[in-house]
C-alpha cells in the first residue's frame, strides 16, 4: 500500500514553492487505506481518482482509474500504479466526455481557492455543475467541484470517500455540495479529526464519505475524532445532523456541532429568543480602508514634522489589533502612541483638495512613485487618495487568539483593513453588548460565526460579525457563563488556540 495521494492544498503553508503552486501534499498511509476501504467493497468495483497524483490511492486497487493533469506526476502514478489506467488531463475536460461510470472513487482533491482555481478550468468546472444542479459562486475553491463531478460519475449504490479541508464545516462555497450529496446518496458523514492530518500544514483536514448513490437523506452524520488512526469502516460514533436544523438554525454549518450537547443547545436558545438580537440589526461591520501601500501612507509624528505636513491632510489610525486597548481608545491612547513616535498617522487627502507644496513634494519622492505603481494605487484615481476611510464607533478585531477585542473609539480615529469598523446605528443596545461581553455570551458567539483560520486564529468577516448574537438581558446569567466558556474552550481546541 502506498503512503499518500497528491493533495492540492494550494493555499496552505508549505515547504516547498513547487508544492505551494500546485499544493501537493501526500495522503498519510493510515487515511489512504481507510478511504480506499470505505469506498471499495469487491476487487470487480472500477475506482475513480479524480486528481490521483503521484498515484498513491489508485496504487491501492488493482481496478482504478485515475486523472491527473500534471505531466511529472502523471507519469509518477503510472509507474506506481502500472495495473491502473491514468489519463493525463483536466477532469473536469475529461469528466465532461466520459462515458464510464465507477461503483466507487477516493482520494484527496485539489484544495485550491479562487484566487488561482481561474480561467479556462473554473469556467468549465463551475459551468459543468451547474449543469449537474449544483450553483456555486465565484468564490469557490476547486474541492468542491471535484467532488459534485465524481458523485456524477457513480453508479447507482456507489460510494465515495475523500480527505476535505476542515472548511466544509463552516465555508459557503461547502453549503452547495453537502445539499447535493444529501439530495443524492442515503448516506453522507462528515468526519472531523481534531490532530491534524497533515501536521505541517497551517489548515485543517477531514474526511467525507457518501454512500448510496441514488437514495437520499434528511441526516447529516457527524464524527468527531481527536485523531486519525486506520479505520476499515467509517466510525460508528456519530452526531445526527438535521439536514433542515443544520440549513435554518445554523446558516448551513456543522462547526456547531462539535461544541458539547449543552452549549450548542444553549446558543439555539438564545438565538431562537424573540428578544435577542443580531449585529446587523443595529450595526454596520465592515472592514477598514486598504491603503494598498502602507509604509507610505502612514507616517510617525517626526516624518511629518519633517516633511512639514500639515494636520488638516492627517488622520489618527489604528494600524492593527496589537495597537488596541482592551476597553477604549481615548485621547489619552492616542497621546501616548505621538510619545512613543508611533506610525499611527494617514496621510488623508481628498479628490478635489488643493494639494499644500509640502504634500505635493512628497508625493514626487522615490517612495511616492514606488507606492503609486502597487496594485491598488495604480486602479484608483488620483492614486493617492485613500478610499473608505472609515471613523467608527467602535474596533473588531478581525483575526483573534484567546478572545475578540471589542474596543470603543473615543478618540475618532480610522482604522486598516486589519480590523472590523463598527458603526452603531441604534446605541441603545450598548449595554446589552457590554453585558454579552461580561457574561462570555459575546465570545461564545464570535467562536461560532467566525471561523478557524491557519496558525490557531479566528477570523471574523463581515458577514460573520453581522451574525453576532446579542441575547435579551434577561437570559443572562452566571449558568449561561459558565455554559458559554464550555463552549468557548471546545471550538478553542478545535482551532488550535492552545497550540499556537
Amino acid at each position: 500500500m502506498s503512503t499518500g495521494d497528491n493533495g492540492y492544498n494550494g493555499y496552505l503553508s508549505s515547504d516547498a514553492n513547487g508544492a505551494k503552486e500546485k499544493g501537493a501534499y501526500y495522503t498519510p498511509d493510515p487515511v489512504v487505506r481507510s478511504l480506499l476501504s470505505w469506498a471499495v467493497r469487491s476487487p470487480e468495483d472500477r475506482l475513480l481518482d479524480p486528481s490521483c497524483g503521484d498515484g498513491r490511492f489508485i496504487a491501492g486497487h488493482p481496478n482504478s482509474v485515475g486523472i491527473e493533469l500534471d505531466t511529472f506526476a502523471t507519469s509518477t502514478a503510472m509507474h506506481r500504479a502500472p495495473h491502473a489506467m491514468v489519463h493525463e488531463s483536466d477532469f473536469f475536460e475529461w469528466a465532461s466526455n466520459a462515458g464510464e461510470r465507477f461503483e466507487c472513487a477516493a482520494g484527496n482533491p485539489p484544495f485550491i481557492r479562487y484566487q488561482r482555481f481561474k480561467g479556462v478550468q473554473r469556467q468549465r468546472a463551475i459551468a459543468l455543475c451547474a449543469e449537474l444542479g449544483a450553483t456555486f459562486s465565484k468564490l469557490t475553491s476547486s474541492w468542491p467541484l471535484f467532488l459534485i463531478v465524481t458523485a456524477h460519475l457513480l453508479h447507482r449504490g456507489g460510494r465515495m470517500a475523500f480527505v476535505v479541508p476542515a472548511e466544509i464545516g463552516h465555508a459557503p462555497y461547502s453549503a452547495p455540495l453537502i445539499e447535493y450529496l444529501t439530495e443524492r446518496f442515503d448516506h453522507l458523514q462528515i468526519v472531523a479529526v481534531r490532530k491534524k492530518l497533515f501536521p505541517e500544514l497551517s489548515e485543517d483536514c477531514w474526511l467525507l464519505y457518501a454512500d448510496g448513490k441514488g437514495g437520499s437523506t434528511a441526516h447529516i452524520k457527524l464524527s468527531a475524532l481527536e485523531r486519525f488512526t486506520f479505520h476499515e469502516m467509517p466510525p460508528t460514533e456519530t452526531t445526527d445532523v438535521c439536514v433542515e436544523t443544520w440549513r435554518n438554525s445554523w446558516n448551513k454549518r456543522l462547526r456547531p456541532f462539535l461544541l458539547p450537547a449543552g452549549a450548542r443547545n444553549l446558543y439555539e436558545r438564545l438565538a431562537s429568543d424573540e428578544n435577542s438580537l443580531r449585529f446587523r440589526e443595529f450595526a454596520q461591520v465592515n472592514i477598514g480602508y486598504v491603503s494598498g501601500a502602507n509604509d507610505f501612507f502612514h507616517l510617525r509624528p517626526s516624518e511629518v514634522k519633517r516633511l512639514h505636513i500639515p494636520n488638516d491632510c492627517l488622520q489618527t489610525t489604528v494600524r492593527n489589533s496589537r495597537s488596541l486597548p482592551p476597553v477604549q481608545v481615548n485621547p489619552s491612547t492616542v497621546s501616548r502612541w505621538l510619545r512613543e513616535d508611533q506610525k499611527t498617522l494617514l496621510l488623508r487627502l481628498r479628490k478635489e483638495q488643493r494639494l499644500p507644496k509640502s504634500v505635493l513634494d512628497y508625493l514626487r519622492t522615490s517612495q511616492a512613485m514606488k507606492a503609486a505603481k502597487a496594485y491598488k494605487c495604480r486602479t484608483r484615481n488620483p492614486w493617492y487618495v485613500v478610499p473608505d476611510v472609515k471613523i467608527p464607533d467602535f474596533f473588531l478585531t478581525y483575526m483573534s487568539g484567546r478572545r475578540v477585542s471589542f474596543v470603543q473609539n473615543a478618540a475618532r480615529c480610522a482604522c486598516t483593513n486589519s480590523l472590523l469598523a463598527v458603526l452603531l446605528k441604534d446605541k441603545a443596545n450598548l449595554s446589552r453588548i457590554h453585558k454579552a461581553l461580561r457574561s462570555g455570551v459575546f465570545q461564545f458567539s464570535c467562536e461560532i460565526e467566525g471561523h478557524p483560520l491557519g496558525g490557531g486564529m479566528l477570523k471574523l468577516e463581515p458577514r460573520e460579525a453581522g451574525n453576532i448574537l446579542v441575547p435579551s438581558e434577561i437570559v443572562l446569567s452566571e449558568d449561561v457563563k459558565k455554559i458559554a466558556q464550555d463552549g468557548i474552550t471546545a471550538l478553542q481546541a478545535w482551532r488550535h488556540y492552545e497550540a499556537a
